[in-house]
């Protein structure tokens, strides 16, 4: 019986992801990202900010490129116990029955990103993390990719130029009906089958950020990007609850301290990676790169109103209300500062 007991608590503490020895805490962070992503500069960041100001208390193992888990199995492994932290898209919520992350992906729902910053960092965002503890996580931060684009090997300047066309796009019903909108065809798959189903035409586009655009190297082989601004990628970092729950106080205070500066570096990263990955592109003069104009963006804003309409119920209408208020505020206060 003593020998059971023993092993039971051996095993319990191998499972935790805490490490007892010597005091100290360890944290496996997954991500499906390359090192040089702004997801994957900032989980180094954190890396080292936590193991610094911990003073050697917490260890964060950093495990990039899905070597651990893919995108559709890191929240299950998140909620099992086998890593402590992730930062997933939003689209991936869906699959835990977490409907209201939805609201990320429709279409042009935040005009700017200071808009965005502002609405996830208020009451909205917590509001959107305090659905999590029922599966067992709990949110920590909300950092970006960037906003997507379209790219194709036709010119895509109005709707029309979209009918027919095979776009990829990640896993969700939202981003699926944003696509039809436009007359195209949705075809989800995943980020490394993009490239080659683009080179054998099962794939005629895709819609994405700029710089994922870059790094996976869409623009040898697309012939055209819109800078449309339509979508928005992110990300949530979120942990364990339990492993949450068990840190000590001081801990846990330490590392959401850290979190927060590592979200600020997270944002800047993102910016710049999106504007080096559009200079690049445009030197590379592979790919022709076109902005909407105004009346263009506008066109394209009236025939996605219909997704809304399909998503209002299930996505929550009052947090969608809660957007465009978040805009007036931000207006104002910019309205403001311009007449001092």
């Amino acid at each position: 019986m003593k020998l059971s007991i023993t092993m039971l608590f051996a095993l319990a503490l191998f499972t935790s992801g805490i490490c007892y020895a010597e005091n100290e805490i360890v944290i496996k962070f997954s991500h499906t990202l390359t090192s040089d992503s702004a997801k994957g500069q900032a989980a180094e960041k954190f890396k080292q900010l936590a193991e610094q100001r911990t003073n050697g208390r917490v260890k964060v193992e950093i495990y990039p490129n899905g070597q651990l888990y893919n995108e559709r199995e890191e929240i299950e492994a998140l909620q099992n116990g086998a890593v402590q932290m992730l930062a997933p898209a939003f689209s991936q919520f869906k699959a835990v029955g977490l409907n209201s992350f939805d609201l990320f992906d429709l279409p042009y729902a935040f005009p700017s990103l200071e808009i965005l910053h502002r609405f996830v960092d208020g009451k909205r965002g917590q509001q959107l993390f305090s659905k999590l503890p029922e599966k067992d996580l709990f949110g920590l931060a909300y950092w970006d990719n960037g906003y997507k684009q379209m790219s194709s090997n036709k010119a895509m300047h109005t709707v029309r130029n979209l009918k027919k066309l095979n776009i990829r796009i990640q896993p969700s019903k939202v981003l699926a009906a944003q696509i039809k909108a436009l007359g195209a065809n949705p075809q989800e798959l995943p980020t490394s089958h993009v490239y080659a189903s683009l080179q054998q035409g099962i794939l005629d586009g895709t819609e994405n950020t700029v710089a994922d655009f870059y790094a996976e190297n869409l623009h040898e082989i697309q012939q055209h990007l819109t800078i449309s601004n339509h979508g928005y990628l992110g990300y949530a970092v979120i942990v364990n609850k339990s492993f949450w729950d068990t840190l000590p106080i001081d801990v846990r205070t330490t590392l959401t301290q850290v979190m927060n500066e590592t979200t600020i570096f997270e944002r800047d990263v993102a910016q710049q990676i999106n504007d080096s990955a559009l200079a690049k592109v445009i030197a590379a003069n592979t790919t022709n790169v076109y902005t909407l104009s105004p009346r263009q963006r506008i066109a394209w804003q009236r025939v996605l109103l219909s997704v809304y309409q399909k998503f209002d119920r299930s996505i929550g209408n009052y947090l969608i209300r809660s957007i465009g208020n978040t805009a007036k505020l931000v207006k104002r206060e910019q309205d403001r500062a311009k007449k001092k």
